[in-house]
């Protein structure tokens, strides 16, 4: 991912919510350009943010690194996700002329905490966002903690659980985000990555895929997915999702929540994990093709197994 260029400090629009209570902290610096209609000394003084640190905004932010990297959350739905879930984390925000009316709520929060938000042109939020894709409004935040996932909290859990979700060395961002947003529209509150190196971490690209989903799941590392299949055995059925060889989903046993774990989109699941579930699920086709990609067949399986 090319890393963007730092957002303009004070090149932008004033912002219309930067309210009217400030420190000489918040002064602008002499060379800093007037705002459209000031005039003089003697002008309306522009609102500017108190120096913020530099976004830290890495390619692939893995385990520890991935709780002190930034993350651009893009999209309307995302950042209104990220507002309502967790508006504490939001550190700046950049958005279109478009959007102006929606963010006033945001921005006041914002400027209450005095963090620094601000209308720019697409040209200067195509650089923010690094990607052409971002809907017209940007939020940089800090990413939530990933826990380590607990078996014997996810037994204490089962009566409450739809279903457990398990991903393990699912490598494309967008595909993780696809799901994501699928497991959040059907009430599925808890997401499971493995420690294979492969599998991606919630990026910049999975927020805005999924469309603020991930702001409504729990997500979690397990570092022996094995053993942690095994462990929650007496309250989960473990189901594997493979290519071909397994059951219907519709004719797995219902008694008790399930467990379903989905593999790599190229290599599927190593066979310790296969060997860890109770039971296998195949989709059947019959078309032209005998592959879907992981996030279609993840949604469909979801929808089956959710108790």
């Amino acid at each position: 991912m090319k890393t963007p260029q730092r957002p303009p400090r004070g090149g932008g629009q004033r912002s219309d919510h930067a309210g009217s209570d400030r420190s000489r902290n918040d002064r602008p610096r002499k060379d800093a350009p007037r705002p459209a209609g000031s005039a003089g000394g003697g002008g309306r003084r522009e609102w500017r943010e108190n120096r913020p640190a530099p976004l830290v905004l890495r390619a692939a932010p893995r385990e520890a690194e991935h709780e002190r990297d930034l993350l651009r959350v893009a999209g309307l739905p995302a950042v209104a996700a990220l507002f309502a879930r967790s508006p504490q984390r939001v550190e700046r925000l950049f958005y279109e002329e478009r959007h102006r009316e929606a963010v006033g709520p945001w921005a006041r929060l914002l400027a209450a905490a005095r963090k620094p938000y601000r209308m720019v042109p697409r040209e200067e939020l195509d650089r923010v966002a690094g990607s052409k894709l971002h809907g017209g409004i940007v939020a940089i935040a800090r990413p939530k903690a990933i826990p380590a996932f607990d078996p014997q909290a996810a037994i204490a859990e089962a009566g409450k659980r739809r279903l457990l979700l398990f991903l393990d060395g699912i490598g494309n961002a967008n595909n993780l985000g696809a799901i994501a947003r699928t497991a959040a529209f059907l009430g599925i509150d808890r997401l499971v990555l493995s420690s294979d190196p492969r599998q991606a971490l919630p990026t910049d690209a999975a927020y805005r895929v999924a469309e603020g989903g991930l702001e409504h799941l729990l997500v979690m590392r397990v570092a022996d997915l094995p053993a942690a299949l095994a462990a929650i055995a007496p309250a989960y059925l473990a189901v594997a999702a493979v290519s071909s060889g397994g059951t219907d989903p519709a004719k797995l046993p219902k008694d008790r929540p399930v467990a379903l774990v989905l593999g790599n989109e190229e290599t599927g699941l190593a066979q310790a994990t296969v060997d860890a579930c109770a039971a296998k699920a195949t989709i059947a086709g019959g078309g032209a093709l005998d592959s879907l990609n992981v996030s279609v067949a993840a949604g469909i399986l979801m929808h089956a197994l959710r108790r």
